[in-house]
């Protein structure tokens, strides 16, 4: 990227921010709502997939355009995000079946992989990794701005219009950002000595749709001993082998396995793996939490998730600061993990709403310490050359890691859900039903079904709508439901806060390297010094 003087510096990151605030709003705005739609198009038993497959194809899409990126510039790959978000977007409003929206969400996914990674690694361009810390923390602060509207606003939309405004929206907003980003974005000339790796994009593709299909259908479409998921994880495993021995050779890698020789840089990977297995499998269940077990309306629900985005606002934009003055991160990473292992304590055990917002503040104040840290470090350990493959690598571990723990946490929910019922129902928690007619006694037990109470609405006008005699009976199920619910949820809780737990331990084995103040590594004898084994020797940088 060409020199550039401060004042263009500030008004392109001003267009990335703007590209990143749309892509983020349109994420966060349909979290809430989203429990509701499922609700009102059907297929519970999907949920997990509307979430699933965006983060399936944002992976793909995340990892290939890192590379690609270093070649062609970041340029062309934000505003091609940014049209593929939009028409995926708008596709998701029009939505009939759950199929439908598993499709469309597929689409923005591809357009929000490809955004988000070229945003990340275009602050990477213009600032040293001393001052990227600082604008780093500014743009989790933007998604976390981010956070706290959406949510409220998405509870507050599906309460009252259509849900399908939920996804139209902020379109305008993309069309805006797509204009600033023509305008102000830099031309990068292409890297004429770089090819492009097809055939191991293609096996990395292959790997990750097999693994990622296997563990997303595991427990829920089929059983983890099927046919079906064997074949699935053994073509993950086959297609791994086949490209890990085309990028040993591969001329221009889009997956360098030398950056794995550098301890900075694995264990960096490993902690966003689990840290957002945890994380992020756990938090797609807060709103059934919030929605289904306090009976909580999606508007409210929005308020109650408001305090961690905003602790995650001002923490993140405090420790990018912290993290620019001092130039070292490890101390951040010990002190931030913390917070995000007793949020998620909390969460398993909150039986209110006071507890509720409770563990939000203290798990909001654990990620807004950490979450920008570990791309940080591994773009400060990686030669400016390599920094939208070694950017895009650490998304790809991440969102690995998302939606890996979104798929083992959906198998562990619906399990749990399903024995817990089943026994709740044989040891007479519920009512007694034997002594009803029997078409009474079917339609009282076709209310044992979870998905009923993410619908409030609807709940409260069935209520009214069975005979007076038969009301305290729904009412006895409605309640026992919801604690079998909230016992569920509980092991859900505790199984992401024990992978944030080892997220942790790894942190004490992380490296520390002072971030450097410039991007100018004097090229090849820096890069070189930098792929020393670290557990040997660390290299001194400038």
């Amino acid at each position: 990227m060409e020199q550039l003087t401060h004042k263009k510096k500030l008004t392109i990151m001003m267009a990335l921010m703007s590209a990143m605030f749309f892509a983020a709003i349109n994420q966060t705005i349909v979290s809430t709502a989203m429990p509701r739609i499922i609700a009102i198009l059907g297929g519970i038993e999907y949920y997990t997939w509307v979430i699933t497959i965006y983060m399936l194809t944002s992976t793909i899409a995340t990892v290939l355009v890192g590379k690609l990126s270093d070649i062609y510039g970041r340029k062309p790959f934000l505003l091609i995000g940014i049209v593929l978000f939009i028409i995926g977007a708008f596709l998701c409003g029009t939505s009939d079946t759950i199929f439908q929206m598993i499709t469309y969400r597929g689409i923005q996914g591809i357009g929000g992989g490809i955004l988000m990674s070229a945003t990340v690694t275009a602050v990477g361009d213009l600032f040293a990794p001393r001052e990227r810390a600082k604008w780093t923390g500014v743009m989790m602060a933007v998604f976390g701005f981010s956070s706290v509207i959406g949510p409220t606003l998405g509870g507050f939309m599906v309460d009252h219009i259509a849900w399908k405004w939920i996804f139209w929206i902020f379109l305008p907003f993309g069309l805006v950002a797509f204009g600033m980003i023509w305008s102000m974005f830099p031309k990068t000339a292409r890297k004429t000595t770089e090819s492009i790796d097809y055939m191991g994009s293609l096996f990395l593709s292959l790997t990750l749709v097999a693994l990622l299909l296997g563990f997303s259908w595991a427990g829920t479409k089929y059983e983890w001993t099927s046919p079906e998921i064997i074949g699935l994880l053994a073509a993950s495993v086959v297609f791994l082998i086949i490209l890990l021995l085309i990028e040993r050779k591969a001329k221009s890698p889009v997956l360098p396995l030398s950056m794995f020789k550098n301890s900075i840089v694995a264990i960096s990977n490993s902690i966003g793996f689990l840290m957002h297995a945890g994380m992020m499998g756990a938090m797609m269940y807060l709103p059934f939490f919030v929605q289904g077990v306090l009976g909580i309306s999606p508007t409210n629900s929005g308020f109650v998730n408001m305090p961690m985005s905003i602790a995650m606002i001002v923490l993140s934009t405090l420790s990018g600061r912290w993290i620019s003055k001092s130039g070292k991160y490890k101390r951040f990473a010990i002190s931030g993990m913390p917070f995000m292992v007793v949020g998620m304590l909390m969460m398993a055990f909150m039986n209110n709403v006071g507890v509720a917002v409770a563990a939000m503040i203290v798990f909001g104040i654990g990620l807004g310490i950490s979450m920008p840290l570990f791309t940080l470090t591994v773009q400060n350990a990686v030669a400016p050359s390599e920094l939208g493959v070694a950017t895009a690598t650490a998304a790809l571990f991440r969102n690995l890691g998302g939606t890996i723990g979104i798929a083992v946490m959906g198998t562990i929910m619906n399990s749990t859900l399903s024995n817990k019922l089943e026994t709740a129902v044989k040891t007479g928690q519920g009512p007694d039903l034997s002594q009803l007619e029997p078409e009474t006694a079917e339609q009282l037990s076709s209310f044992l079904n979870p998905q009923m109470l993410l619908d409030q609405p609807k709940l409260k006008e069935l209520h009214e709508t069975l005979p007076e005699q038969i009301q305290p009976l729904f009412s006895h199920i409605i309640e026992m439901v919801r604690a079998v619910l909230s016992d569920s949820l509980t092991v859900v809780f505790l199984f992401g806060m024990s992978l944030l737990i080892a997220a942790f331990i790894l942190v004490l084995f992380l490296k520390e390297i002072p971030l450097r103040s410039s991007n100018d590594m004097k090229a090849k004898a820096v890069a070189d010094a930098i792929q020393i084994d670290l557990t040997k020797k660390e290299p001194a940088l400038p």
